[in-house]
């Protein structure tokens, strides 16, 4: 995982903070793998190598994924002319119904996701929400976090990705 600063030296300890329970793996899932938005978008993960990617895996009835979607809109929309790719994935046991209205009602400004089959969920080994990958230019996961992001060590993160880049 050469050259993603955070991770070497001092800005270990930030990225172990930022990892939280979660771990790093020098591969990532295969471009094919995709899923597809509540407007019936089909998006590979191939389609947005070259550029950082957030995954951002939750539910409905999550009360810390809702209360972090304030804070992964105001992040997405920082970033977003910069590069970043954000989706927002409902895991698979969540109401398609319940998912469009609440993201309808809440105006999210980047895709909203079903993985009705636990398609995505499954590769990623996301078993419990909020859960966020973050995966470079290349497509290699570089980092994850099971429970609410730090969001300034999200962000150095993503700058570094950036920079990079």
């Amino acid at each position: 995982m050469r050259g993603v600063r955070f991770l070497a030296g001092a800005g270990l300890l930030a990225s172990v903070l930022w990892l939280g329970y979660g771990y790093l793996r020098g591969e990532g899932p295969s471009p094919d793998l995709g899923f597809t938005t509540i407007k019936g978008e089909r998006v590979n993960l191939g389609d947005w190598r070259g550029h950082p990617v957030l995954m951002a895996f939750w539910a409905s009835n999550c009360r810390s994924c809702l209360e972090e979607m304030p804070e992964l809109a105001a992040l997405f929309r920082d970033y977003e002319g910069r590069g970043l790719r954000m989706a927002a994935v409902a895991m698979p046991y969540d109401l398609p119904s319940r998912v469009v209205t609440l993201a309808g009602k809440e105006r999210w400004p980047f895709p909203v996701a079903l993985d009705p089959l636990g398609e995505l969920a499954g590769a990623l080994r996301v078993e419990l929400v909020p859960n966020c990958y973050l995966l470079n230019g290349d497509g290699a996961i570089v980092a994850t976090r099971l429970g609410k992001p730090d969001f300034r060590e999200l962000r150095e993160a993503i700058d570094e990705l950036l920079r990079e880049g």
